[in-house]
């Protein structure tokens, strides 16, 4: 029904893309000593609806903005008086917005290059035809308009084909192309200046959270006791099947960006690809629940929870931090593997720790692995649920996703991993588990012993909503710590948190579109990483 009445609202919109975009309303100032011999050209571009104004010589050009609005300026390179160079360099001084496209006879580099460097947008020879002018036009107006049609188009077509398969997605490189698809989308239509298809991909992207939901329901408990090719790789699995083999050819660095989802480091992805090739990209799994302490220490451990419990005690967890060192953790699952890598752990949670780094890579250069855990994502997305300022700066995917790009193109781990690259050294980037925007409350009621997570719950004693969480009655089946004989482990579906019914309104207010993760979603189970090499 949903998929019904999203293709209904296809035609609308795409009517009133088409009625918008037809009316053009814009105006062209054109400069060139020899204008009357352009009048074909005029007519050509009057006739398409454009308005053409004219000037003879570049001051008349500069003057005449003084008093009038135009949308684009073409401009003789060579008339009396100033120079197009010099009234190029005049208008972008006073109106840098305006974009100016360069017509002139010469052909030397030397022009080309000092036009190009005043910051023209385009660059004509000598005879133009009045088709050159109007794909000027085109490139330069109406390049926006124009991709964004044909983006929604795009969307439209494969809607249907994407519906299928979800509908018909049966194992992890299926929910995989999924994921994949469904981002991209979700990267392209957050551009568009209408809202319409970014709403219709997120309903989309809901359904198939669902059906995700449903298939880690059919599947989880099969992944961590019995795996078979074609399950996705777990945490504790990640740094030995995809990470140990890397590092013996080079110095390896596995960088651990604590709560980073897979469309976050979608953007974040090509100020890496400046300076690294790319070998390999895909996913894996984390482990349930998606709460920091128990994927993290078991992808450093090589080990499942409860594994780690029998190794290190019933302490090793608890609900904010682990009480065991990261390069403990390394050593175990080296141990396990029987190699004796020479290795490193880095731990940066403060700005202060972040600023030494770049200069501590050299002295890295001489381990095997260094593995580097960076908690500026997950700290950021809990002062969006903490902080006024953060909740108006990130009130939605896109915010949130430009201003962790904003950090990492400005911050000390991208100059940490420029002089990895700068020294020859391999890079893995990857994560523990995402995090969900949540947006529906569920009630649930627990014992003063139960944890406070909004995404999962532990406790002997839950009341809960049934359809509304996976629930797994024995933990131990799950390699799950298990501090009670009736202890049971509740992870909420997608979009949903868990709220107690005590001052119910004021909690579902303050948590409601916040970032949390330890639940059953596509955004916090599958975790992107990405292999690198250094370019030359």
């Amino acid at each position: 029904m949903i998929f019904f009445l999203t293709t209904l609202s296809f035609t609308a919109f795409i009517k009133r893309v088409k009625i918008r975009t037809s009316m053009s309303g814009v105006k062209i100032l054109w400069a060139d000593d020899e204008i009357d011999l352009l009048k074909p050209h005029i007519l050509f571009l009057e006739q398409k609806g454009y308005q053409v104004l004219t000037a003879t010589n570049g001051q008349d050009a500069v003057t005449f903005l003084e008093h009038e609005k135009v949308d684009i300026v073409f401009l003789d390179e060579n008339m009396p008086g100033i120079s197009g160079l010099d009234a190029l360099a005049k208008i972008k001084a006073e109106y840098p917005s305006i974009p100016v496209v360069m017509i002139t006879k010469s052909e030397e580099e030397e022009l080309m290059e000092e036009a190009i460097g005043s910051q023209i947008s385009d660059y004509l020879i000598k005879p133009v035809n009045p088709k050159q002018i109007l794909l000027s036009i085109k490139k330069n107006l109406d390049d926006e308009k124009l991709i964004s049609e044909k983006t929604s188009m795009n969307y439209q077509q494969e809607f249907n084909e994407l519906s299928g398969e979800i509908a018909r997605a049966a194992n992890f490189e299926d929910w995989s192309g999924v994921y994949r698809k469904l981002v991209n989308w979700e990267l392209k239509l957050e551009k568009l200046p209408e809202e319409g298809m970014l709403e219709i991909l997120r309903s989309q992207k809901e359904e198939a959270n669902q059906e995700f939901f449903r298939f880690v329901e059919r599947h989880y408990e099969s992944w961590v006791n019995n795996p078979v090719d074609g399950d996705p790789i777990l945490s504790p699995d990640m740094i030995a099947n995809l990470a140990l083999p890397e590092a013996e050819d080079a110095a390896l660095f596995v960088i651990l960006v604590d709560n980073l989802r897979y469309d976050q480091w979608k953007v974040m992805e090509p100020h890496v690809n400046r300076y690294f090739n790319k070998e390999a990209e895909d996913f894996y799994m984390s482990i349930l629940p998606t709460a920091t302490d128990f994927p993290m220490n078991s992808l450093l451990s090589g080990m499942m929870p409860s594994e780690l419990e029998d190794v290190k005690g019933k302490l090793w967890f608890t609900e904010e931090e682990t009480n065991i060192e990261g390069s403990e953790l390394i050593k175990l699952l080296l141990s396990d593997e029987e190699l004796s890598l020479k290795y490193s752990f880095t731990k940066v949670s403060q700005n202060e720790e972040g600023k030494k780094l770049p200069q501590e890579i050299n002295k890295l250069m001489n381990n095997d692995l260094n593995v580097i855990i960076y908690n500026f994502v997950d700290t950021l997305g809990h002062s969006k649920t903490e902080m006024e300022i953060i909740k108006e700066l990130a009130d939605d995917e896109s915010a949130f996703r430009s201003l962790i790009n904003s950090w990492f193109e400005h911050s000390p781990l991208l100059d940490a991993i420029k002089e990895i690259a700068r020294l020859g050294g391999k890079l893995l980037i990857t994560s523990d588990h995402g995090s969900i925007r949540v947006s529906e409350a569920s009630k649930v009621i627990g014992d003063r012993n139960t944890n406070t997570n909004l995404r999962y719950k532990q406790g002997k004693n839950l009341d809960f909503q049934q359809k509304d969480v996976m629930m797994l009655k024995d933990p131990s089946n799950f390699f799950l710590p298990k501090p009670n004989v009736s202890t049971r482990y509740i992870f909420a579906r997608p979009n949903k948190f868990f709220v107690y019914p005590n001052n119910l309104n004021h909690f579902v207010n303050y948590f409601k579109n916040t970032f949390q993760h330890g639940g059953v979603s596509m955004e916090e189970m599958m975790v992107p990483f990405a292999l690198y090499s250094a370019k030359s």
